[in-house]
């Protein structure tokens, strides 16, 4: 295994222990739930929309190391990102774990840590969960 593969499992394996921004959000302006019925993961994500950004953001729920980790990731990216930002990172994460060839990452670029789900097919619902949901609750307010 590269370092750089060390470098990505280690990334998940510590959103995953010591997820950020996980917690309910009782003030929350939308909210979506997604469950994935083929390994039972559940997530439950919360916004504050506050002009034409995403203010806060923070999920809940329950899952697998990937799932969880890919949530917390997400929260991290999408804070402060207006909804079409974050739906642009919703398409670019989904093809990072579907197809990720020939797609270029910077060394900031946490969702990178992801990109080897793509070899594991049953792995990429998982990972994809909390964007859909994400996707789901920014489209409620539509």
């Amino acid at each position: 295994m590269s370092e750089l593969d060390d470098l990505y499992q280690e990334l998940i394996l510590d959103h995953s222990r010591k997820p950020h921004h996980y917690h309910g959000m009782p003030e929350a302006t939308r909210k979506a739930e997604g469950y994935n019925p083929l390994c039972g993961d559940q997530v439950t994500v919360y916004l504050k929309l506050q002009g034409d950004k995403i203010r806060d953001i923070s999920f809940e729920g329950k899952g697998c190391a990937i799932s969880k980790a890919s949530a917390s990731v997400m929260t991290d990216l999408v804070q402060d990102k207006t909804p079409a930002e974050a739906e642009a990172l919703v398409d670019r994460f989904r093809r990072i774990v579907t197809d990720p060839q020939g797609m270029t990452f910077d060394e900031a670029d946490k969702m990178a840590a992801f990109s080897g789900v793509s070899a594991f097919p049953t792995r990429v619902k998982c990972a994809v969960l909390a964007w859909h949901t994400l996707r789901s609750a920014l489209e409620a307010g539509r």
